[in-house]
């Protein structure tokens, strides 16, 4: 599609478009309408590019021709911020705590017997 295109003529292009894919999947316009939910006269406004199409109206005509994942391209998602970035990795552990004995002291496996002044170990 051409960005310098009015929106008529984009509404234009994007009716002849679902007309064309309503076309190769062997569907009437009455049979597309039915299967989409929506009255006759609307997909021929939708068709023809007329501007008084809902927005919801197109949509089910685009799930019934299998094109709603093709939105992603259309509309893409935005990537999270760099702060969200950093909540999704979790905190990571920066160093590593003792045992705690019953009374609520760290303790460690090797403890060294006491130490005084004046004795090398």
């Amino acid at each position: 599609m051409e960005t310098n295109l009015t929106d008529e003529g984009l509404l234009r292009q994007i009716g002849t478009r679902i007309a064309g894919l309503r076309l190769a999947m062997n569907l009437t316009q009455q049979q597309l309408a039915e299967q989409a939910g929506i009255g006759l006269r609307t997909l021929q406004r939708l068709e023809q590019g007329e501007a008084a199409t809902q927005l919801s109206s197109f949509l089910r005509v685009c799930r019934v021709l299998g094109i709603v994942e093709r939105f992603d391209a259309l509309i893409p998602e935005s990537p999270p911020s760099p702060i969200a970035q950093l909540r999704l990795q979790g905190r990571q552990r920066r160093r590593a705590t003792g045992k705690k004995s019953a009374e609520g002291r760290k303790t460690t496996d090797a403890r060294p017997g006491k130490w005084t002044w004046g004795e090398t170990p």
